[in-house]
């Protein structure tokens, strides 16, 4: 490898710092100081990482929580980003989940639209964000028999749980509407805007 220093100053330590392996061994150890991914769900959370990083990962499981109040839920609320996404309450199941709930369609409505959700984790598709926070009333079963196609945009509820269909898909939640709001986008950077952590409110239109 051919240097360009004066002559006496640095060549060898030119020679040295320009050598292809360095790079590559820099990044390792960076990968080893670090967690290399976080994966949320209901009940866990499923941290990977390099060999090595063991203990760096369990002082910041300590200390995150340490700094927590008990309440995981209230913790998320207070640090997501607020995403308002716009529903037309036309789904084929609205009228279904009235009657079983014993509310009309437009409590229903009013019941969905009021709470302050927090995106739990994302599980079944990328950018199906699980919102945690739906109105007891409204904690319905999945379909015995799932859709085998669900349209992008539509808005579902199943057990404890309200969600946004980001891709066309099969799909057993029970339909209250649509959004055209596009909530999962490989072009975008991030892709989706409803990551974990993220507070969510639906707002009635038409």
């Amino acid at each position: 490898m051919r240097t360009h220093g004066p002559p006496g100053r640095g060549g060898p330590g030119r020679r040295a710092a320009c050598h292809p392996g360095r790079p590559r061994r820099r990044a390792a150890r960076a990968r080893r100081r670090r967690p290399a991914h976080v994966v949320p769900a209901a009940r866990t959370v499923l941290v990977t990482f390099a060999p090595g990083a063991g203990g760096v990962v369990r002082r910041l499981i300590g200390e995150t929580l340490a700094g927590l109040d008990g309440d995981g839920a209230g913790a998320a609320r207070a640090a997501g980003a607020l995403v308002t996404i716009p529903v037309r309450y036309d789904g084929p199941d609205l009228a279904e989940v009235a009657r079983r709930s014993g509310l009309t369609a437009a409590e229903v409505v009013s019941r969905h639209c009021a709470p302050t959700y927090v995106a739990e984790f994302i599980g079944f598709a990328p950018g199906f964000a699980y919102l945690g926070g739906l109105d007891p009333a409204l904690r319905l079963p999945r379909l015995e028999s799932p859709r085998t196609r669900v349209p992008a945009g539509a808005v579902g509820i199943a057990g404890d749980y309200t969600a946004v269909y980001p891709r066309p898909s099969p799909g057993g939640w029970l339909l209250l509407g649509t959004t055209t709001m596009t909530l999962f986008d490989l072009a975008e950077d991030p892709p989706t805007p409803l990551r974990a952590g993220a507070r969510v409110r639906f707002e009635a239109i038409g």
